[in-house]
């Protein structure tokens, strides 16, 4: 065995991480609401409860104040922001209704 170590590489500090060099994992989620009237919002947050949350209180994106309430029927999770964030461009601009409810797989 040759001094291989699997992950990240280990400074010179005897292999011992100070704490804050530990980077929070955090999720991004792409999602896609139904609205009450019948028309899908697709959004990126980093907090898919408290988001939904907003959109049905009325402090969401402008686009569902008026169509409450929503639903959220369909979600994708990322590590990455920026992924994320390319995930949910390619939804909105790239992608008809119908495409969408196939991903969706809602009547």
């Amino acid at each position: 065995g040759g001094g291989h170590t699997r992950g990240r590489k280990v400074s010179g500090n005897g292999g011992k991480s100070p704490g804050h060099d530990i980077i929070p994992v955090m999720d991004y989620f792409v999602y896609i609401l139904k609205c009450a009237d019948g028309t899908l919002y697709t959004g990126f947050t980093n907090d898919l409860d408290k988001r939904l949350k907003a959109h049905n209180s009325g402090k969401g994106a402008k686009y569902t104040r008026n169509r409450l309430p929503v639903r959220l029927v369909y979600s994708e999770t990322f590590s990455d922001k920026r992924e994320a964030m390319s995930r949910e461009w390619h939804i909105k601009h790239d992608m008809t209704r119908e495409e969408k409810l196939k991903l969706i797989d809602c009547p």
